[in-house]
């Protein structure tokens, strides 16, 4: 499966356009269930708000969206293609409306609704995902830099090392990269100890 750019985390932008207020909220979330939370706690936090406008688009290519109230095809739309635009996934984006007196009409929310959601887009730290594993080897202390040398040389993302009676060397690496290494490992260590490969997943690296 491919690579995919999301969001760490959540971000904000304000923007303002005759009076009205469109305050965008844009979140990772990698289930709908996690979009309609972010969806519900930007709900309960604006109360008085006219509209909250959403689009989420997920990896596995479930998205969906909502006018709430505004005219078809002026909010939900241009925010599900400004997500589309951004190149990103397990995102959604929820612009919340205060409604200042006066009308914008088709064209002016249409802009407001695109820059609201872009700009809370561009606040936003962008991570790449890709389908990893996560690896564990124990050997002797006597092995232990070698063996370090051989992992970092893989272009694998080590983590820090658990050190008891023998040394347990724990990273990450893209999946399908694993054989390689795990076959270096298993030379070095005479085949007296063994790589435990985790099932591959989607997580920043």
């Amino acid at each position: 499966m491919p690579d995919y750019k999301t969001l760490r985390g959540t971000s904000t932008f304000t923007y303002e356009e005759k009076r009205s207020r469109f305050i965008a909220t844009a979140a990772f979330a990698d289930t709908e269930e996690k979009a309609l939370a972010v969806l519900n706690a930007v709900r309960a936090a604006n109360r008085t708000a006219r509209h909250n406008v959403y689009a989420y688009v997920l990896q596995n290519g479930r998205t969906r969206y909502s006018d709430d109230g505004e005219p078809a095809k002026t909010a939900g739309t241009p925010v599900l293609e400004t997500i589309g635009h951004a190149g990103v996934s397990d995102v959604i984006v929820v612009v919340t409306r205060y409604f200042g007196g006066i009308l914008l009409g088709t064209g002016g929310l249409v802009r407001a609704y695109t820059a609201a959601a872009g700009g809370a887009l561009q606040n936003a730290e962008l991570v790449s995902m890709r389908l990893v594993v996560d690896c564990r080897l124990r050997v002797p202390y006597a092995q232990f830099e070698q063996a370090q040398r051989i992992i970092a040389a893989a272009g694998a993302k080590p983590e820090e090392p658990v050190f008891d009676d023998a040394v347990t060397l724990l990273w990450r690496m893209p999946a399908g990269e694993e054989g390689p290494l795990c076959a270096k490992l298993t030379e070095l260590t005479r085949g007296s100890a063994e790589v435990t490969v985790s099932a591959a997943m989607y997580a920043p690296f």
